[in-house]
């Protein structure tokens, strides 16, 4: 995996970086807009059909565009290799009559952000077809940025991407970004390890905080299992984890549910970790960086992180553990799953509401989430979004952590509020703290479902 880039990417800005973003902007109002301009609502539950686990508003501008032409921008965030430029070289030799001009967009993810916030919100018709981030439909929905797509697609359309992908474009009952490419977290082990004392690769948490208890103790490694606990996104997307294991979730029908049985379970094993002394205190200061690295220089039997740990485990530059790694869907919570959930990561194309040529935009975004477009997105070390791609046994080919794709559980952080960064400020503050020892479980869950609740009623900006 060659693109070490951290797929939950967006940090979850604080009110004054998230103010920052929209200086020059103007104001913004509460209701999203169509690609026609026309300011979308909320759907009446006459018009909701269910597709991909997901109830959404059925299309009201369906858009044919099998023979669309002209030309379209797209801007991507690509980091690295020539993905972009074979994607539209394969995309323009399928559609001549389409011409597809790059925007190479900032590297940083928050500058990317404010780049396009500026440009579209000043009514620029390009870039026509642009990357984001898997947390912003309902930021950029909310702020007039993106056009519900699923006004002008068949609802046939969403039914081609894996499960639980969909539920991340949605809001307000309208799905508005197309999953691109996906990321997601793996359990990684000591594969050396758990044969020299006879053990099986975890299916549980409770089994693998045993088996780790186990080798630690007996000398096999320093650490039984390293993840991110640190202040930040990061610790969102491992606690979300938890929490869906447990069958919880941060928010339900609109309003917090941190205060829940399911969340003190959640929170309660992350802390145990620390205490039982399976997981290092200072823990709770890890990002991806410093828990791979105690991992890749052989000093846990286990660790959580995302697709591109993989490939580092593999690098004989910079690993110690060369060879003797293996990966594995994360685990649940015993009685709960053969398997857990994976907090979703990666990028989604989105369409500019003020495009003038909606037909061949549709069409780009369309042939970019199908097949041919999928398959050079492997190849290219991208996990495709589709299950005709994603559950195709010839991913393995590229690397062990595809060939799990069929077992995995998607898991959406909850970013269907345009607050998301301040509800996830509020989990990762209040979780850090009860890692750190500082407040109580039960506390840190009542200030977290407290401050989550006020940031959903409050105005604030829209998230931006």
């Amino acid at each position: 995996m060659k693109n070490k880039v951290k797929r939950w990417t967006s940090v979850a800005l604080a009110s004054s970086a998230a103010a920052a973003l929209v200086v020059g902007c103007g104001q913004t109002s509460n209701t999203g807009s169509g690609a026609n301009g026309s300011a979308s609502t909320s759907p009446s539950s006459t018009t909701m059909v269910n597709v991909a686990g997901v109830r959404i508003a059925k299309p009201t501008h369906l858009v044919n565009y099998k023979n669309a032409s002209g030309t379209i921008v797209w801007a991507e965030s690509f980091t690295t290799g020539p993905t972009a430029s074979e994607l539209v070289s394969a995309f323009e030799k399928k559609f001549p009559k389409i011409k597809v001009k790059l925007q190479v967009q900032p590297s940083n993810t928050d500058t990317n952000r404010a780049d396009l916030t500026a440009s579209i919100s000043g009514g620029s018709p390009t870039p026509d077809v642009y990357m984001g981030d898997v947390i912003w439909p309902a930021q950029f929905a909310h702020n007039q940025l993106a056009a519900p797509l699923s006004d002008y697609l068949p609802t046939s359309f969403w039914t081609r991407f894996s499960n639980g992908l969909v539920a991340g474009a949605t809001y307000d009952g309208k799905v508005y970004a197309a999953p691109l490419f996906a990321d997601t977290a793996f359990l990684y082990y000591r594969k050396d390890l758990l044969a020299k004392y006879h053990l099986p690769v975890p299916k549980t948490w409770q089994q693998l905080q045993q088996e780790a208890s186990y080798i630690v103790k007996h000398g096999g490694a320093k650490y039984g299992f390293v993840w991110q606990g640190a202040d930040y996104e990061g610790l969102t997307c491992d606690f979300d984890e938890y929490l869906a294991d447990a069958g919880g979730s941060v928010l339900t029908n609109g309003k917090a549910t941190l205060d829940t049985p399911a969340a003190k379970q959640a929170l309660s094993f992350m802390r145990g970790l620390i205490t039982s002394g399976v997981t290092p205190q200072s823990v709770d200061t890890f990002q991806e960086p410093q828990s791979e690295n105690v991992f890749t220089q052989g000093n846990a039997v286990f660790l959580r992180n995302w697709s591109y740990a993989w490939s580092d485990s593999q690098n004989p530059q910079s690993s110690k553990v060369v060879g003797k790694v293996g990966v594995a869907p994360l685990p649940t919570f015993a009685g709960h799953g053969s398997s857990g959930y994976s907090t979703v990561g990666g990028w989604d194309l989105y369409l500019n509401p003020h495009t003038k040529n909606l037909a061949a935009a549709l069409q780009f975004i369309d042939w970019m989430t199908s097949p041919q477009a999928q398959e050079i997105l492997a190849a290219n070390s991208e996990m495709p979004t589709i299950k005709a791609v994603a559950d195709s046994p010839s991913l393995a080919k590229y690397s062990p952590v595809f060939a799990l794709l069929p077992k995995v559980k998607f898991v959406s952080r909850p970013s269907q509020t345009p607050n998301y960064p301040a509800v996830s400020k509020a989990i990762y503050d209040n979780v850090n703290a009860a890692l750190a020892g500082s407040v109580s479980v039960a506390q840190a869950l009542k200030d977290a479902n407290q401050q989550i609740q006020q940031a959903l009623s409050g105005s604030g900006s829209g998230g931006l």
